[in-house]
């Protein structure tokens, strides 16, 4: 939890509230009444105007955006994604008060790790942690890389659950969650924030995840090039007005299925990507199988997991610079690299996704430099500007020395 200070007495405050109301003032939200008589006022811990909250639930999106895997019993709403943000930026979700949600989901990099693989509270963790811009964006609904939450309200917490990310676990020691809860409900402001956000001050663990996870389906990028060409043409087939010709190119390539001969050699035709990349979402498919990396990070093991991807938007920042490794086991370092991956399959396992082969053979795609350029000029198209430094989805604590 970040440092916090001044809390001032009723007396201090002009036109404190004299009902039962356990607010300070009708007119001042950012008062709250702890029901002793002491006033806490709410901008002396956030950088957060809570009488004009940000606008999490009305968003705009784009009408060529369709997939969006919010459930209907958790609608984004201001002041629910408002305390997931808080939550989202609270070292007090880990067991030692050292790491918060944000520490392995860094805004400067699309929400994703410039580490291999995150630092928790008691170690490393098992993965390179993944992007989440977008990530409301797709019709997929488990997340994890291995997918092994079946929703993100329940991934959220599964971290926080977890002895060497957060270090909540009931295990060996650890405490568990209702040792969190206890924790939150100690804390001044928590009881009165899940009360806007819930309708009364009861902190429970699907609350926690229904908050953190309208904060984090909260953070878009629609502001690419990308975007500002995709509104100008009827589809992703047309070539883009403002596009270079090399991006025109890698969007083609992209997009367009390749042809192979019978040795799963390709002979003409696109790469294909979008067949697991698809639509403007450039979400992962639902239904696949492993895309040949089977490496584990650290060790020599085989992992024959089929993994989930983040959304290709934003997979690089404004600059062109990487938002971290890619992969699950972080073996990519640059776009070049993925590529190289996906160029020639070296392993045939039988989980491989069948888009990846061709019979009984890996693809061998033959990519040319001039082919690999264009591509990587049009997923430099897909990054915005605005969710790196947008205050809405920045840390919101007001530290004090």
């Amino acid at each position: 939890m970040k440092n916090v200070f001044i809390v001032l007495s009723c007396v201090l405050i002009v036109g404190c509230a004299s009902d039962n109301s356990g607010m300070a003032d009708a007119e001042d939200r950012n008062i709250i009444d702890d029901g002793s008589g002491t006033v806490i006022n709410l901008s002396d811990y956030f950088d957060i105007d809570f009488n004009s909250l940000d606008n999490y639930e009305n968003q705009s999106i784009p009408n060529y955006i369709d997939e969006d895997n919010t459930p209907n019993g958790n609608q984004i709403t201001n002041e629910g994604a408002t305390l997931g943000r808080i939550l989202f930026y609270d070292n007090t979700l880990s067991v030692n008060n050292t790491v918060s949600c944000a520490s392995c989901h860094k805004q400067a990099f699309a929400f994703g790790d410039i580490d291999d693989v995150s630092i928790g509270a008691n170690g490393v963790t098992a993965r390179h942690s993944m992007r989440l811009i977008n990530a409301r964006f797709g019709d997929e609904t488990n997340f994890f890389w291995d997918e092994r939450a079946n929703s993100l309200e329940q991934q959220t917490t599964m971290p926080i659950r977890d002895h060497a990310e957060m270090g909540f676990s009931g295990e060996n020691d650890d405490p568990n969650f209702n040792d969190l809860i206890s924790r939150l409900e100690t804390v001044d402001y928590y009881p009165e924030l899940f009360n806007r956000a819930f309708g009364s001050e009861t902190i429970n663990e699907t609350r926690i995840q229904n908050a953190l996870s309208q904060f984090i389906r909260s953070i878009q990028s629609f502001d690419s090039r990308y975007d500002d060409n995709r509104i100008l043409v009827n589809n992703d087939n047309q070539p883009f007005p403002n596009f270079t010709n090399q991006e025109n190119l890698g969007k083609q390539l992209f997009t367009q299925q390749p042809n192979f001969n019978n040795q799963g050699v390709r002979i003409d035709g696109g790469f294909g990507c979008a067949g697991c990349h698809g639509g403007s979402e450039f979400s992962i498919a639902e239904n696949r199988g492993n895309n040949g990396v089977i490496g584990v990070f650290g060790s020599n093991d085989i992992d024959l997991t089929i993994t989930r991807s983040p959304t290709l938007r934003d997979i690089v920042g404004p600059n062109g610079q990487s938002n971290g490794a890619f992969f699950h086991d972080a073996s990519a370092n640059s776009l070049e690299e993925v590529l190289l991956h996906y160029n020639t399959i070296a392993t045939n396992n039988p989980d491989l996704d069948n888009r990846l082969r061709q019979g009984n053979n890996p693809q061998q795609l033959e990519m040319t430099t001039e082919e690999m350029e264009a591509i990587i000029a049009f997923l430099e198209t897909l990054t915005g500007e605005d969710v790196y430094t947008n205050e809405k989805w920045s840390d919101p604590f007001i530290g004090v020395e």
